[in-house]
């Protein structure tokens, strides 16, 4: 997927929805790092010690909402997430710049609350890397750059046949 590799493209940036320890709804923006096709699989990556995590371990549903306001078609990914650490990802911590390092690892924690903004460092931590894995498992595609507008839906349990929905 261009998303992957084009930091402008629209889809780069899509925002992860998740249900919070608390059983609310919870939704913030990440960076896209895999999309593959063939494998029916949308990845992050995040810090261990993220809120996210916690609440993925917990319930392992997701969703991945992609908007690109051009062509006014959104995107939304139903996924089963797998929360991925440890020695696997010796290979992209390496290949990883190292100013993309210092996003794992602050102190305290993100999410904790601090007294000022600088109240915290940026510190590459290793074992605090972790790579979010998304097994798609539906995608719910609205068109809405068209009158009327259109919507599809494509299961996994039907090999992603897709099926006409009223938008």
């Amino acid at each position: 997927m261009d998303a992957v590799d084009d930091a402008a493209h629209p889809w780069r940036s899509p925002v992860l929805a998740t249900t919070g320890l608390d059983g609310g709804a919870e939704a913030r923006l990440v960076v896209l790092r895999e999309a593959c096709r063939d494998r029916a699989v949308i990845g992050a990556q995040t810090d261990l010690a993220s809120p996210k995590v916690a609440e993925l371990r917990a319930e392992p549903r997701a969703t991945f909402l992609f908007w690109d306001p051009q062509t006014q078609v959104q995107l939304r990914a139903r996924v089963d997430m797998k929360v991925i650490a440890g020695t696997e990802l010796n290979a992209v911590w390496a290949a990883m710049p190292e100013v993309a390092r210092l996003n794992y690892g602050n102190r305290p924690a993100p999410g904790t609350p601090i007294e000022t903004p600088e109240d915290h460092d940026r510190t590459a931590d290793r074992e605090r890397f972790a790579v979010l894995t998304g097994h798609v498992v539906s995608l719910d595609v609205v068109d809405l750059s068209l009158d009327p507008h259109l919507r599809a839906v494509f299961d996994r349990g039907d090999g992603f046949q897709g099926k006409w929905l009223a938008p």
